[in-house]
């Protein structure tokens, strides 16, 4: 072919392709403003053709294309139950649903609010749920589990929710789900926690709080929220992870949320812990399972290691009130009180420990052999029980309770002046008490 010749048909072919493009442009433009309009004015029927037609020639044109198929495609299925082209249309949604994140990364170099794939995915999964004909609970929870465990805390509330909502649904499919149940749950949670805490906005917290309040009903309800579940859940499975420190520690995360730190899957996920990585948290556990079976030395030697591994004081005051119940159960009330004063060290606010020392000297009022000095003994007991009062108001009632029970048991006036003594003054109760105090 000559040069001339060559270059004529060169210009020839790259005008036809130039008016080609074109065409197919103006083409998209113009499917796309008829089905556009016409899903706004509810007209869905004369809206498919010219969409599916966007959508085949020219897929990144407009990313309402993609929000307009899913209006009609959704009124179709709404309003064709039953009918024989009701399969057609769920596959053409779920279908629109992949082209849409199949394109995503494109759109989002070229649109602005062009909403990630991983909750495209969700939103495919709420659709799935609603209009499959036969829906797969496995496969949906595939994938809303893999939409928030991307987005986290970003996922939105209604997300959150379903997503809990769907690992429930598999769970009554099979029981073997129960532990990834209560995980689910647990990261649900923290998820709409931190969600919370980001929100800059009244109406944004309201409704992630609406979400956590809903999250915590179905936990609830599932059945899986009680020590007697959580103890069948782990009995087995801690023996065979005893060297497997994270999720030793999971397991103790969960059952300490659960309050549920009295049962034997507590205790020997505690002792498999301690083992491998000594901590306040495992020492305790380890303490709470010696006290269980009898052993109050070792308790006791637990409780002491829980506390020095403690870096916070109140929570180094809770460990030693809980050493000085252990104490107290067994009647060795010196030790018990010394415990109680080193709560009360830790902690000058906590209340707790100072009813503890009441009760302690309640059991062992006598020091004397005049009866009506022993009577003084509970002048002791009622400044504790009032110290309780003034430092930690939660323990008014208990301690009041007490104050009316104990203040019986003062002796009378006259009774005191036969032996010469009288109101106001300070009388020291001896034994191992060995406390001073003034005569009401």
């Amino acid at each position: 072919m000559k040069i001339k010749t060559l270059v004529a048909v060169l210009f020839l072919s790259a005008g036809a392709t130039s008016a080609l493009a074109q065409s197919t442009d103006s083409l998209c433009n113009v499917n796309s403003s008829i089905s556009h309009e016409a899903v706004k004015a509810g007209n869905f029927k004369d809206a498919y053709l010219p969409w599916k037609a966007v959508m085949k020639d020219c897929p990144l044109l407009r990313y309402y294309t993609y929000s307009d198929g899913f209006d009609i495609l959704k009124h179709f299925l709404t309003t064709m139950k039953g009918k024989p082209e009701y399969n057609q249309y769920f596959d053409e949604l779920m279908a629109t649903y992949d082209q849409l994140m199949k394109y995503t990364p494109e759109l989002q170099a070229n649109i602005r609010g062009v909403r990630s794939v991983e909750k495209t995915l969700a939103f495919k999964a709420i659709d799935y749920m609603q209009f499959a004909p036969k829906p797969d609970v496995n496969l949906a929870y595939d994938w809303f589990n893999q939409s928030v465990n991307a987005e986290k805390s970003e996922s939105l509330g209604a997300i959150l929710f379903y997503f809990l909502d769907s690992s429930l649904k598999k769970l009554q499919l099979n029981p073997d789900h129960k532990e990834q149940f209560i995980q689910d749950y647990l990261n649900d949670s923290q998820w709409v926690d931190d969600a919370i805490a980001a929100a800059t906005k009244e109406s944004v917290k309201k409704d992630y709080q609406s979400v956590k309040d809903n999250l915590i009903a179905l936990f609830i309800n599932s059945g899986t929220a009680s020590c007697e579940s959580l103890q069948e859940i782990y009995a087995a499975k801690i023996e065979a992870n005893k060297t497997n420190l994270a999720y030793l520690k999971k397991v103790l995360d969960i059952m300490k949320m659960m309050k549920c730190t009295e049962q034997e899957a507590y205790f020997k996920a505690s002792f498999y812990s301690y083992k491998i990585e000594p901590t306040a948290d495992a020492a305790a556990g380890c303490a709470y399972m010696s006290f269980k079976k009898g052993d109050i030395d070792d308790a006791v030697k637990f409780f002491d290691q829980a506390i020095q591994l403690e870096s916070g004081n109140n929570k180094k005051a809770e460990l030693s009130y809980a050493a000085a119940t252990v104490l107290a159960s067994v009647k060795r009330l010196s030790p018990a009180r010394s415990y109680a004063q080193k709560a009360i060290s830790f902690n000058e606010n906590y209340g707790a420990p100072y009813i503890l020392i009441a009760n302690l000297y309640a059991t062992s009022p006598n020091w004397n052999d005049e009866p009506a000095l022993n009577k003084c003994t509970y002048y002791v007991i009622l400044d504790k029980l009032q110290r309780a009062k003034a430092v930690d108001p939660s323990c008014t009632a208990d301690a009041d309770k007490l104050i009316a029970t104990y203040r019986r048991y003062t002796p009378a006036s006259n009774e005191l002046f036969m032996l010469g003594h009288k109101q106001g003054d300070r009388i020291t109760i001896g034994g191992w008490i060995n406390e001073t105090t003034t005569i009401r």
